[in-house]
């Protein structure tokens, strides 16, 4: 794997937790499903354990299993592996860091405590600080979800002064929909050279635009090819491709988004396009419905995202 030094970048896939239809890890599918994001999606990094992974569903124990397994897997393939360590107990959280730091993982992730809440910038800071110091030569980032955390704690005020407290810190993944907060990490923090990973799919031709540096999210599974045609069409500053090409992601999100969009349909979407079995989701998420599976693969076709061929292989070249 890549040098813990190496800035995080680009897209990163932000990994399902493949279970068996009794609630058990399925972890035999690991390295096939590691094979099919480098070969058929071109997504060379990843989040574990994060929202999409049911991170918070999981043991500790359960937890280590998935970083080791996603580690050891991906050795040699993927780039970067970045464990997310959130935990409500402080002492679970340092156990989970220091274990990404012994597995040989390439950074570490913590979402707000959401139970007992931080109510201030500085309290946060203080519970931040002590899980990055489990893990001092891993880089730290800090994964903003205030949807799900309940902690409203502004990202730009987090970062001011972050790295005199926290000299680990990177970056963050700010999976929120507030640009100005986005904005203003960028603007505020120019020196620094932080990773600002955006977190909201539907969104991110708009971040790159404010300086986003890369994004994490679950449609990079099985939409990564067709998102990373937008980042280079941004790059080469054709910023009506792009925009066509963001048009097109969002076209499909929005179609699942009316029918309910969470974990439990990410997982039937992707064992959909990548023939990978992702099983059901933990309780208490339930699992999506049959006729959820096969509106989505009618609308993947009919955006040209999947064709009857496609459907094992996983090639999602058109749909501009």
């Amino acid at each position: 794997m890549a040098s813990p030094k190496k800035k995080l970048q680009g897209l990163v896939a932000a990994t399902i937790t493949p279970m068996t239809e009794n609630g058990e890890i399925n972890f035999s599918v690991i390295g096939q499903y590691v094979d099919y994001l480098v070969k058929e999606q071109g997504v060379k990094n990843i989040f574990v354990n994060g929202t999409t992974g049911e991170g918070l569903s999981l043991s500790v124990s359960e937890r280590r299993q998935v970083a080791e397994e996603w580690v050891t897997k991906g050795k040699d393939k993927l780039d970067q592996v970045v464990i997310h360590v959130g935990a409500l107990s402080l002492k679970e959280s340092q156990e989970l860091a220091q274990h990404a730091a012994e597995i040989g993982a390439d950074g570490i992730a913590v979402i707000a405590p959401f139970f007992l809440k931080p109510w201030s910038k500085d309290v946060l800071i203080n519970f931040l600080k002590e899980v990055a110091a489990a893990a001092p030569a891993l880089p730290f980032y800090y994964y903003h979800i205030p949807a799900l955390t309940g902690v409203k704690i502004r990202a730009e005020e987090l970062l001011d002064g972050i790295q005199d407290k926290i000299p680990t810190f990177q970056g963050l993944k700010f999976s929120d929909t507030d640009l100005l907060d986005f904005g203003q990490c960028v603007d505020q923090n120019r020196q620094q050279q932080f990773a600002f990973l955006f977190g909201v799919d539907e969104q991110l031709l708009s971040a790159l635009v404010m300086g986003a540096t890369g994004a994490v999210g679950s449609t990079y599974n099985y939409l990564g090819r067709k998102t990373s045609q937008m980042l280079e069409a941004f790059e080469r500053k054709d910023f009506s491709l792009a925009l066509n090409y963001q048009f097109c992601i969002q076209r499909f999100i929005n179609f699942v988004v009316k029918l309910g969009f969470g974990v439990s349909q990410t997982k039937a979407i992707m064992t959909l396009v990548s023939g990978i079995p992702m099983g059901p989701p933990r309780l208490p998420l339930q699992k999506a419905s049959r006729e959820f599976t096969d509106s989505v693969e009618a609308k993947l076709k009919s955006l040209d995202f999947l064709s009857f061929s496609d459907l094992k292989d996983g090639n999602l070249e058109a749909g501009s």
